[in-house]
């Protein structure tokens, strides 16, 4: 099977260091989602306004495409609601694997106030975890606690997607 992996979450979790690292150890491309927004999502973001679900839908169509052009490929897209995660495994050309990367939002917003020259504001951290639907039990995603070690992270990925092929 063709790995198509979407790494979700809130802004700040993770999304990058996670797709990355993962990509590695699997041997397989990692793509931010982030530069696949139009200008025009990131000056909303930027000046502090969250996006609306229209802002979005040209966005997850990119998602999706890259997923379908690209794969295998490991892409970080937040995908906070079931409707986005949806609208990208309808055009993903194939199965797609969430990773659901958690945590609170203490810890989230400590991480987003120390990263540096990223677009997203702090302001916007509540819209997101109220936005969030987390994957329900059809969707068969993996759900990763943030506040642990980025090693012990991707060894409970790389053996959850192992134990998913058998």
């Amino acid at each position: 099977m063709t790995l198509r992996i979407v790494i979700m979450g809130v802004s700040g979790c993770g999304k990058s260091s996670v797709g990355e690292a993962l990509a590695l150890r699997l041997g397989i491309p990692y793509r931010d989602g982030d530069v696949l927004h139009p200008a025009a999502n990131v000056a909303k973001m930027r000046a502090g306004i969250a996006l609306t679900d229209q802002d979005r839908w040209p966005w997850l169509d990119r998602i999706a495409q890259a997923l379908r052009d690209g794969a295998p490929l490991i892409i970080g897209c937040s995908a906070l609601r079931r409707a986005y995660r949806d609208r990208i495994r309808a055009g993903a050309g194939g199965p797609v694997r969430i990773i659901h990367l958690t945590g609170d939002r203490d810890l989230i917003a400590a991480r987003m106030a120390e990263r540096q020259g990223h677009y997203m504001p702090l302001s916007l951290l509540d819209s997101q975890f109220a936005a969030l639907e987390p994957p329900g039990p059809d969707e068969a995603a993996l759900s990763v606690a943030v506040d642990r070690p980025l090693g012990a992270m991707i060894d409970a990925i790389d053996d959850a997607l192992r134990e998913s092929e058998t």
